[in-house]
C-alpha cells in the first residue's frame, strides 16, 4: 500500500523534508528566517481582532528557524499522508475517489502544521545548545552580524539569531534578543554587540548607535561605583 501511485505526493513531501533536514545539519542549524518580524510584516491586528500575524505564529512562523520548520512540516505531511492514504486505500479499495484523496491531503496538512511547530522548536533548541555556550560570558562585548530578519525585543518573547566572532576567532550562532530599554531594532546584516548572557539567549544592541552609547555610559558608571 505504501508504494501505491496515490502515495506519490507524500513520498515527494517526505523526500523534500529529509533533504531540508540534511541541509540544516550541514549548515549547522540553517537560517533563522523564522524569527522574521511577523507582527511588522503581516500583523493586521486592530482593537484586539484576530490577526494574520497570530495565525502565522500559531503554525510556528516566528517561533522556530523557518527552514527547520519547513523541513519538519514537509516530513510530517509526508508521514501522516502515507499512513492515512495507505489505510484508506486498504479499506476503500476500488472506491478510492478524488474527494477522499483531497480530504486526506488536507487532514494530513493540518496534522503536520499542528505538530511541526513543536517539533521544530524542540530541534531548534537542540541546535542552539550545540552551536553556543550559554554558560559562558566570553561573548560579552563581542560584535556579531544579524542573520535573522530582525532582532526582537525580549519583552515580546521572541528571539533572533546572530553570528558572533568570539575571542578565539570562532564563529558561533547564538539566539539573541534586545533588552527592554533598547530603541533600535537591528535588521538582517546589521552589526550588534553582545551585552548580556541569559539562560536561554543573549541580549544584544545595535552597534554604533545611541543604544551602544547608553550601554557604554551605564557600564562606565557601574565601574566607577
Amino acid at each position: 500500500m505504501l508504494f501505491n501511485q496515490a502515495n506519490l505526493p507524500y513520498w515527494i513531501f517526505l523526500g523534500m523534508g529529509v533533504f531540508l533536514f540534511l541541509f540544516v545539519i550541514i549548515s549547522g542549524g540553517g537560517d533563522a528566517d523564522a524569527d522574521a518580524d511577523v507582527d511588522a510584516e503581516f500583523d493586521a491586528d486592530t482593537d484586539g481582532d484576530f490577526s494574520f500575524g497570530e495565525v502565522l505564529g500559531w503554525v510556528g512562523i516566528g517561533k522556530a528557524p523557518l527552514i527547520l520548520l519547513l523541513a519538519t512540516d514537509l516530513s510530517s505531511w509526508g508521514v501522516f499522508g502515507l499512513i492515512l492514504n495507505s489505510v484508506a486505500i486498504g479499506m476503500i479499495n476500488g472506491a478510492f475517489s478524488a474527494f477522499v484523496s483531497s480530504a486526506i491531503l488536507l487532514i494530513s496538512l493540518i496534522f503536520s502544521l499542528l505538530l511541526g511547530r513543536f517539533i521544530a522548536e524542540l530541534i531548534g533548541k537542540i541546535f542552539a545548545d550545540f552551536s553556543e555556550d550559554v554558560s559562558s560570558d566570553r561573548l560579552i562585548g563581542c560584535v556579531g552580524t544579524v542573520t535573522s530578519f530582525y532582532i526582537p525585543n525580549e519583552k515580546v518573547g521572541k528571539i533572533g539569531q546572530v553570528d558572533v566572532l568570539d575571542p578565539k576567532q570562532n564563529y558561533l550562532t547564538i539566539s539573541a534578543a534586545l533588552p527592554e530599554w533598547a530603541t533600535i531594532s537591528p535588521q538582517r546584516g546589521d552589526q550588534v554587540i553582545v551585552i548580556e548572557n541569559q539562560p536561554q539567549n543573549y541580549l544584544v544592541i545595535a552597534k554604533d548607535t545611541t543604544d551602544e552609547q547608553l550601554w557604554l555610559d551605564n557600564s562606565s558608571q557601574k565601574n566607577k561605583t
